[in-house]
């Protein structure tokens, strides 16, 4: 949003390009290269004490169970994370996923030191579904306001809370955006590789959809929810992460979503593990078991019907057989469109 409005902007931090380098950039150049920073910081990076640290606006976007064989617990986990609150005051943002236990036991310390935002609740921000629409209630900063939505280019409820909370953000940064710059924005919004992103419909009319970011079972259940209109063959599978003391690998989360679907195919080195657990807990519908991803891809096909697609959601990290979630998706991608297939049959020609 910043970037369409002709905003200077710097975007890196875990996800790319080390924060330290805008920085020395600010500091070498003789004009301010850059107006505002967009940075994701990991719960590893906030371990470590920092005094100067103040961002203008902090996002937390949800707390589920992850780096659970780091942090231990989810109170340490919660905790961490809104160390990146510690140092805002005044008219700084927080926005906070609402209802999370573990999240309003951890920011009890920081509740009268700086505005805060709701995701789902007041004050903060709803999305209106049916309507398309964001609406933005917070008193702190004299917001009541609408943000249409219904041009954005993307599927999934939680893509249509991504583009409110992005544009929340921007109007707290306060660099004079308004609610109607930022509408003029929504449509050349574009989910980034990976995020539940349709690749094709192929010839039998099955569309194809990689969600190879969807690293755990809360984020394939957000998939899930955002892909309705369609009977999903959902492939699960990877090195899943235990939730709990009791080694839960919390797929079972996932029955209620899958129930409703054409069918499930689990690969890589959980495969097994999350096959026995959806069919311990009675999955009503057809649950099959490849070795790789190749040969989920396969069975996939082979088990969807015109007008289906095929989802890759994983809900495991993707290190067992691959570099990264988007080495995964990459490969996904390809013999969704038959790309490896037609090698291999121009290397046995």
């Amino acid at each position: 949003m910043l970037s369409h409005l002709n905003i200077r902007t710097f975007v890196g931090g875990n996800l790319s390009i080390p924060l330290s380098e805008a920085a020395f950039e600010c500091l070498s150049s003789p004009q301010k290269p850059f107006q505002a920073a967009v940075v994701e910081v990991s719960s590893y990076q906030l371990e470590i004490p920092n005094k100067f640290f103040c961002p203008s606006v902090s996002v937390i976007l949800n707390l589920t169970p992850d780096h659970l064989e780091r942090h231990k617990s989810m109170r340490n986990y919660s905790t961490i994370k809104c160390r990146v609150f510690s140092r805002m005051s005044g008219r700084k943002m927080a926005i906070l996923p609402m209802g999370n236990p573990y999240i309003t036991d951890a920011i009890a310390c920081h509740a009268n030191e700086c505005m805060f935002a709701w995701i789902g609740g007041y004050p903060g921000i709803e999305v209106d579904m049916e309507q398309k629409v964001a609406n933005f209630n917070v008193p702190g900063m004299e917001l009541l306001s609408q943000l249409p939505l219904d041009a954005l280019q993307a599927v999934g409820t939680h893509n249509y809370y991504n583009a409110a909370i992005a544009a929340l953000s921007v109007i707290g940064l306060d660099v004079e955006i308004d609610i109607a710059a930022i509408s003029s924005t929504i449509d050349k919004l574009k989910a980034p590789p990976h995020r539940v992103q349709i690749v094709h419909e192929d010839r039998h009319g099955v569309t194809w959809v990689d969600d190879s970011k969807a690293t755990n079972v809360e984020a394939t259940y957000a998939g899930l929810m955002g892909l309705t209109e369609k009977k999903l063959v959902v492939l699960l599978g990877g090195l899943s992460k235990i939730l709990d003391a009791q080694g839960s690998n919390g797929f079972e989360q996932l029955i209620e979503l899958l129930k409703y679907h054409r069918g499930v195919v689990t690969f890589g080195s959980s495969g097994a593990l999350i096959k026995h657990t959806l069919s311990s807990h009675s999955l009503s519908i057809p649950c099959l078991g490849a070795k790789d991803l190749k040969d989920a891809v396969s069975l996939a096909k082979n088990m969807a019907k015109p007008g289906d697609a095929i989802l890759l959601s994983p809900a495991c990290a993707s290190f067992d057989e691959f570099r990264n979630f988007e080495h995964r998706g990459k490969f996904f991608q390809e013999l969704a469109l038959g790309i490896i297939e037609n090698e291999i049959r121009w290397l046995n020609a």
